[in-house]
């Protein structure tokens, strides 16, 4: 690991300085809006079909990540030509309305198995903390919960932010130094942490 990894202070300032979108949605209404997105986020297990990894769990994320996240898809910073699609064509309601009903769902109970190890992910997640909690639940509103999300997905998310295929100064910068293995090994710690996420179960 490199001393960038050891900035959490500066990562702190960072984080408490950003601004927060305020979310105002109706649960309800996302619940109808989000049938679209469901035959992907709502089956457990389903995979993207290339690269291959698990697409993410939503249930229980934070409704100001979710806006945050479908606006990056409208404006072309995260590259997936689905959740582009999908996402052109939401208005800034239906967003917050989608971002309600995910944000509605209650946290897994245990924690789910992982492969990698996840002792050293947690002895490498000194700068995440800041954002993202030292157990993936962190507090600042526009971060993803971290806790419980697919292994595979932390994965390559990372590697995206690596790459610039993901595009966010932060993280980018924060995922620059990382070894494969450093990948490996935080997204095991953070995919193996209890009260995470869960897949969308629809009625």
């Amino acid at each position: 690991m490199t001393r960038s990894l050891l900035r959490p202070f500066a990562i702190l300032m960072i984080c408490g300085l950003a601004g927060v979108a305020q979310a105002a949605g109706n649960p309800d209404a996302g619940k109808t809006k989000f049938a679209t997105c469901a035959g992907c986020h709502a089956i457990p297990g389903y995979t993207n079909v290339y690269p291959t990894y698990h697409v993410p769990r939503l249930g229980g994320q934070k409704a100001e990540y979710i806006v945050t996240a479908l606006k990056a898809y409208q404006a072309g910073e995260r590259t997936h030509p689905t959740m582009h699609a999908n996402a052109f064509q939401l208005s800034e309601q239906d967003m917050q309305d989608i971002a309600a009903y995910l944000a509605s769902f209650e946290s897994a109970a245990a924690p789910y198995p992982v492969q990698g190890d996840v002792a050293a992910g947690k002895a490498k997640n000194t700068a995440c903390v800041a954002c993202h909690g030292a157990d993936g639940n962190g507090n600042v509103p526009i971060y993803p919960r971290l806790a419980g999300q697919h292994e595979d997905y932390l994965r390559t998310v990372l590697q995206h932010y690596q790459s610039g295929k993901r595009k966010n100064p932060i993280m980018s910068g924060m995922a620059k130094p990382l070894s494969k293995q450093d990948i490996a090994d935080l997204a095991a710690y953070y995919a193996s942490q209890p009260k995470g996420l869960v897949t969308v179960q629809q009625e």
